[in-house]
């Protein structure tokens, strides 16, 4: 199953696609949000759909974030060895992790602001996992059965803020706009092997991130048994798995940035695409 939220900011619908097409299910379900999460909702959800009894939405709606704002947002950190490699970094023994302010989140094809005060807003394309059962203190081999699902997220940094601005990389990475999520969540049946998965990214048509997600550093099992390690992770949160080689920060022969009027496009085999529109901090 593939879920989406639609409508305008602030006032999105659930929905579903079923073979290509929209659908309005806001009569079955409230939100996508830690309680739809945690319990048999998508199965329920599943069960009660009939394509018949649906209304179709237009293509030309907009996309939200096709989850309810979760209590957290975690991600790792390095976790491509070209990614680290491009950054003069070395190779975690151990997940790097730090939060993203959820406060960050937008639409798949919302536009990118770039900060007040911004110099050095980058790209980064990654797999975001989303939790379904609450985990805590999980086994690597039990991990999956607390996956909800698997959704496209833009893990934008501004690279000063985290990295000459002292302190954790939370300051770079936690502005309004920097976590474009979606267009979907595919449930884990719509994903043959989340080991095996394309991602990409452009800017201005050009391709500067080409990734698979079978060089994961930290695979998907172990990342969701470390972090429930540490924290409990509850349903409908996200963990962002970090990013393939081709950031700004990594560019060559020197590292270049987002301006506003450049426009950036991004994908993940079975998880669609999305584009954001660069603009400038409008007081």
């Amino acid at each position: 199953m593939k879920l989406i939220k639609f409508g305008k900011p602030g006032q999105e619908k659930p929905g579903v696609i079923i073979d290509d097409k929209r659908y309005d299910v806001s009569h079955l379900v409230k939100d996508y949000d830690e309680n739809f999460f945690s319990g048999d909702a998508i199965e329920n959800l599943k069960s009660e759909i009939n394509t018949q009894n649906l209304l179709e939405i237009s293509a030309d709606e907009r996309l939200g974030s096709p989850l309810a704002r979760p209590s957290k947002i975690i991600c790792v950190g390095l976790n491509y060895k070209d990614h680290a490699a491009e950054t003069n970094a070395a190779i975690p023994q151990e997940p790097i992790l730090f939060f993203k302010a959820t406060t960050a989140i937008v639409g798949p094809n919302d536009d990118l602001i770039i900060p007040k005060t911004s110099t050095k807003t980058d790209w980064e394309v990654e797999l975001a996992i989303v939790i379904g059962k609450k985990a805590s203190y999980v086994s690597e081999e039990n991990a999956l059965e607390h996956v909800a699902g698997y959704v496209l997220h833009n893990d934008y940094s501004e690279r000063a803020f985290q990295l000459e601005r002292n302190g954790q990389w939370v300051k770079g990475k936690s502005c309004d706009t920097f976590a474009p999520i979606g267009p979907f969540i595919a449930t884990p049946d719509e994903i043959e092997d989340v080991h095996n998965l394309r991602l990409w990214l452009k800017v201005n048509g050009e391709i500067l991130q080409d990734g698979n997600t079978s060089n994961l550093i930290f695979d998907v099992p172990f990342i969701v048994s470390y972090i429930s390690q540490f924290m409990t992770l509850l349903p409908g949160d996200i963990i962002s798995t970090g990013t393939p080689a081709g950031v700004g920060l990594g560019q060559k022969p020197e590292p270049w940035y987002l301006k506003p009027g450049d426009v950036v496009e991004l994908g993940i085999d079975g998880l669609g695409s999305s584009t954001q529109k660069v603009k400038a901090y409008d007081e």
